[in-house]
């Protein structure tokens, strides 16, 4: 059965006048294929031309469907929700893909899929080409960067995921490692990418532990029912990072890093947030509210004096963030290797999670569990894998490297 439901394999056709009729176009009929970008677990992505408009770019990811197999819901999952969206909305851009016309997300500061194909043996993805390296990597090579240019960023990512929302899509995997910025301009916008583990709010119960620790929301966590409020909180933990270069929750030890996003315990630790303006502090907490009727939503944050005023320092922080960002992240992503049932027997055996949910209301997996890094990139790496690095060098593992120096100084505690 072809991956995407219809049948398109190429091997059946038709004749017409001596021609092949019901054929539909090959990725090579629309784009020269070029030089390797990356691979992954079951893929590569390669540069690619278009024929219609030379010079045009794009980023091809091919996938081989004997190596995808058992993974294809995953990958289904990601091009529906990046094809769902209303119709009626002024934002949303109609393309057509190989086989129909299809709605498509379109938003400026999304990576987009433009186009799929599909043959007997790969299903070929055709993404915007992003190439302006990752959010952490060119604040550290900045020479210059205050409270504003935060505000900024996250402003942009807001206006992302509100979009988002009003589609009915929780991204439920938000993270540093997925904001890239589209060119290495020095005004170049920053994209949401990897929407592997997306979930639209109607296709059922969201209960399913997934994500990456440290950002997740304590909500999913607690195995609870969740929404759109996750990818606040998360939107909170990147905000509290971009102004201290450290993250909020960190410990050694799992059940202890699970405890503290549980209670929502972190801290605005001197002299780290010494020069950091009170509005900021009070948008955090507004953000990374453990309550979930209190957080709040993303039309509410872009509302904040924060985003939408004069309220973000001009303070250049520069030295103190880019110190700590190399010191906690090494230019890699967040590595954090756990097996998904003994982290829930973990939470069971320590009472943390509260009023569990039965099995039968899990959405994705018939247990729960915390999706690793490594695990989101083998089942779902579609955009990031699309970016073109802006060094050649290999990424460090960070999990060895998240021990931040907070120093001696006072902590001035969150009030939750």
């Amino acid at each position: 059965m072809p991956l995407f439901g219809k049948n398109k394999d190429s091997t059946k056709k038709t004749k017409k006048d001596g021609k092949d009729s019901d054929k539909p176009p090959s990725v090579e009929d629309k784009y020269i294929l070029k030089e390797l970008l990356g691979t992954g677990a079951f893929s590569e992505v390669r540069l690619a031309e278009s024929k219609e408009h030379e010079g045009q770019m794009f980023a091809v990811k091919i996938i081989d469907k004997k190596a995808l197999k058992g993974k294809e819901d995953s990958l289904e999952n990601e091009i529906k929700v990046l094809r769902r969206f209303s119709e009626s909305t002024k934002r949303t851009g109609t393309c057509t893909d190989s086989s129909e016309e299809t709605t498509w997300l379109t938003h400026p500061n999304i990576v987009q899929l433009l186009e799929t194909f599909e043959d007997k043996h790969k299903v070929y993805l055709i993404m915007e080409l992003v190439t302006g390296g990752e959010l952490f990597d060119r604040i550290v090579e900045k020479g210059s960067y205050t409270e504003k240019d935060a505000s900024d960023l996250i402003r942009q990512v807001l206006e992302a995921v509100d979009y988002m929302h009003e589609q009915g899509v929780v991204h439920r995997d938000l993270k540093p490692e997925n904001l890239l910025y589209y060119s290495p301009d020095e005004d170049s916008k920053i994209m949401i990418s990897d929407f592997g583990l997306s979930k639209m709010e109607d296709s059922g119960i969201m209960a399913t532990a997934c994500g990456t620790p440290g950002y997740v929301a304590p909500e999913v966590l607690a195995q609870k029912p969740y929404g759109k409020a996750v990818d606040v909180w998360s939107i909170g933990v990147i905000s509290y990072i971009l102004l201290c270069g450290y993250p909020p929750f960190y410990d050694e030890n799992d059940a202890n890093l699970f405890a503290q996003i549980l209670k929502g315990e972190f801290d605005f630790d001197s002299p780290y947030w010494d020069d950091i303006s009170d509005s900021a502090k009070d948008f955090i907490r507004q953000l990374m509210c453990v309550d979930v009727d209190k957080r709040y939503t993303c039309r509410q944050a872009l509302a904040h004096p924060w985003i939408s005023g004069n309220a973000a320092s001009n303070k250049n922080i520069h030295g103190t963030v880019s110190e700590q960002l190399k010191k906690n992240f090494a230019k890699s992503r967040w590595k954090q290797l756990m097996n998904a049932i003994a982290m829930v027997h973990k939470m069971q055996r320590l009472a943390l999670t509260g009023t569990g949910t039965s099995s039968s209301n899990m959405d994705v997996d018939e247990s729960p569990r915390i999706k690793t890094c490594d695990t989101i990139r083998e089942e779902s790496d579609v955009e990031e894998e699309a970016s073109i690095p802006r060094d050649g060098g290999d990424k460090a593992d960070a999990a060895n490297a998240t021990g931040r120096d907070r120093g001696g100084g006072d902590r001035s505690s969150n009030q939750q």
